[in-house]
């Protein structure tokens, strides 16, 4: 028997991915960083690819493929200017590391240092928690930190879509019925 894939640790909506598009058409390729608080709220930023730096024991979430939409899986492999990577500090890892991050869009001001801050739009980072068989899972996944990514290590590719139509797709509210 096949062991089961590995869960995605993050995702987005098909209104971040979209946003995404149009920050990268501007600025070029991208990162996101899941900040830990202070003066950006807790926000997940958006920076020019490599502006901002990366520490040893920061963590890489995942690899959003700008290419696909809402369902889709990828048929090849991306090119430097459609992927975006997500890190969170290694810290807030510990503390979140048993949910997968969805990240979404909302309207309303973004941070001052974020990319979407003039877009009308901010990103807002929700979560799922894992349910007891994905994270058997994952703890058999080795996290890629910034030093790994330093050295050449990338993610396994999942199959499990990166892209949901609305972030209750993502994380079911209780009570209220999945499409």
């Amino acid at each position: 028997m096949m062991p089961a894939p590995a869960p995605r640790r993050a995702r987005a909506t098909a209104a971040a991915m979209d946003l995404l598009r149009r920050l990268r058409d501007t600025h070029g390729p991208l990162m996101l960083h899941q900040s830990g608080g202070c003066c950006d709220g807790s926000a997940p930023m958006c920076y020019p690819a490599g502006e901002f730096i990366i520490g040893d024991r920061d963590v890489l979430l995942g690899l959003l493929d700008l290419r696909l939409r809402t369902g889709e899986s990828p048929d090849s492999t991306p090119g430097p200017e459609e992927v975006v990577q997500v890190w969170i500090s290694g810290p807030q890892f510990a503390a979140w590391q048993h949910t997968q991050l969805v990240l979404d869009m909302v309207p309303g001001r973004g941070s001052g240092f974020s990319l979407e801050s003039p877009e009308g739009f901010r990103f807002l980072s929700r979560g799922r928690v894992f349910d007891p068989a994905e994270l058997d899972v994952l703890n058999t996944v080795a996290i890629i930190t910034g030093a790994d990514f330093e050295r050449g290590e990338r993610p396994a590719p999942s199959a499990e879509p990166q892209v949901v139509a609305e972030a209750a797709d993502a994380c079911p509210i209780p009570g209220r019925e999945i499409r």
